[in-house]
């Protein structure tokens, strides 16, 4: 087996990265990720006019049939949605519109580190979104006041799914790398994928092993921030208020045996503050807290910090951050 070697771009506003363990396959790897990614962007970006989503319309209000890539991002959206007690909901596109992220996140006025006295509207909804979206076979029904926004599942899975497409294809191992989101499938390298965990350079860094079909995830509340109208936001929103979830915790990472599980758990935990620590104890998922002051907690498996190192000292092939 020769030495890993990666391919780097930027996607979705993400630093994209894919690593395979033979060189002479590094090629098709890029071209299979990057066609699926397309297929994805394709299928649901709300900044897309000619997406697929954009163009269903008014027709997504008395049934539309979708794709079956955009079946498998639906079912994938409403599976993650009752992992997680409606948390991550897939229907708050109106009010990220609202809160003004209605473009790709490189178009929005950067957030500039201060924070604002601003006061948003707390935008109480009915009944959950995700529980009126209906999907029958191929048919996919959404009420004409909810608008979806795949973007947190849709990112997880398609990175999965690209792992392992790739490295069926090729027969080697491959990590696929979009925005923190990370997956890898097939043989390995020896001491398994060498991944750095951290989302800010001033944080907390820990260098961890992948090994076999998993995934990992880093959810943070640093990242995809913008300014709007003198306040600061970022892209986590509570859907039970309609506003960005409160900073906890800097970031949270978790493993898993695929990437959208751990999104799911890393997107909820930001969402659930606190009360996180603990529901994932419960459950045995291997999860790193980060707090705002930068004390590290961490669950299930998930290695305990080691308070020698630093940065400088971790030599991981990919960073995992959002």
């Amino acid at each position: 087996m020769s030495a890993p070697v990666r391919a780097d771009w930027r996607v979705w506003g993400c630093d994209a990265s894919v690593v395979v363990t033979e060189a002479g396959s590094l090629g098709e790897v890029v071209f299979l990720v990057r066609s699926i990614i397309d297929e994805t962007d394709r299928a649901c970006n709300r900044f897309r006019n000619d997406s697929e989503l954009s163009l269903a319309g008014s027709q997504l209000s008395t049934g539309f049939a979708a794709s079956a890539w955009l079946v498998k991002l639906i079912q994938a959206a409403l599976t993650v949605a009752a992992l997680t007690d409606g948390d991550v909901d897939p229907t708050l596109g109106n009010r990220m519109n609202e809160l003004g992220y209605d473009r790709d996140i490189s178009l929005l006025k950067a957030w500039d580190g201060s924070h604002s006295g601003t006061t948003l509207q707390v935008a109480r909804r009915p009944a959950p979104g995700w529980k009126r979206i209906s999907l029958a076979g191929s048919v996919l029904t959404v009420p004409p006041d909810l608008l979806l926004d795949l973007g947190a599942t849709g990112k997880a899975l398609t990175v999965d799914r690209a792992a392992e497409v790739a490295a069926c294809a090729v027969g080697c191992g491959v990590l696929v790398n979009i925005g923190g989101d990370i997956a890898v499938c097939g043989t390995g390298p020896m001491d398994g994928w060498q991944v750095l965990v951290q989302d800010l350079p001033a944080d907390p860094a820990q260098q961890v092993s992948l090994h076999g079909q998993s995934g990992i995830a880093t959810s943070s509340t640093q990242k995809r921030r913008w300014s709007l109208n003198g306040g600061s936001y970022h892209h986590i929103l509570d859907p039970r208020l309609g506003l960005p979830a409160p900073a906890v915790w800097r970031s949270v990472s978790v493993a898993a045996d695929a990437c959208l599980q751990a999104n799911a758990y890393s997107t909820a935990s930001i969402i659930r503050g606190l009360s996180a620590v603990q529901w994932l104890k419960d459950m045995n998922v291997s999860a790193r807290f980060i707090d705002r002051d930068g004390r590290v907690v961490t669950t299930g498996a998930w290695p305990a910090p080691d308070p020698r190192a630093h940065a400088g000292q971790l030599r991981g092939q990919v960073v995992c951050n959002e």
